[in-house]
């Protein structure tokens, strides 16, 4: 017999409070709780500004400070193609009982290929929204770190996080502008 397991897919840009109490909760209520580390194969884009290897030691040491130790953090790279996705994922994951989340595409895929799907517990939405932390980031605004985990913050700090988000930002606007003439 298997343990009970829920999935937990998220991107993760960066592990916020919002997504730490998330998993702590989904935590509790599973033996194991997987966490894929989706688009672990995209990096440095104003969107998806850390690599699946910084992602995962951000969530690492915030759920180790958080003292949760039944997560199993698992990186997902995308497909591109939502036919094969759900058997993508499958094959990189350990066997799970439930998928939890509020992405409604998801939900309908795993869905469609015969998996339970539950929704995740948000915590304060509107503050811990990726995006908003992500052009805090940027901005070099100081709030950006009372809305990520301590281990977090530090971590995006050692990697120049605000210099990098700047910089994506940047190259991100310069493409937009050259490509439109």
């Amino acid at each position: 017999m298997t343990a009970d397991r829920g999935l937990f897919i998220g991107r993760f840009q960066p592990f916020h409070h919002g997504h730490l109490e998330a998993v702590k909760r989904l935590a509790q209520q599973h033996d194991e709780l997987i966490v894929g580390i989706g688009s672990a194969n995209v990096s440095h884009t104003a969107a998806n500004p850390f690599t699946a290897g910084e992602r995962l030691e951000m969530i690492s040491a915030a759920l180790r400070d958080a003292r949760v130790a039944n997560a199993l953090l698992v990186p997902i790279p995308d497909v591109g193609r939502n036919a094969i996705w759900v058997a993508h994922v499958t094959s990189l994951v350990p066997r799970f009982a439930l998928v939890h989340t509020n992405n409604p595409l998801a939900a309908r895929l795993f869905g469609e290929a015969g998996h339970k799907v539950a929704p995740v517990p948000f915590t304060d939405r509107e503050h811990y929204e990726g995006t908003r932390i992500r052009a805090a980031i940027a901005a070099n605004d100081p709030a950006w770190r009372e809305r990520v985990p301590k281990a977090v913050a530090d971590l995006i700090a050692h990697l120049d996080g605000p210099a990098r988000l700047r910089d994506l930002a940047r190259a991100a606007s310069e493409t937009i502008v050259e490509g439109s003439g």
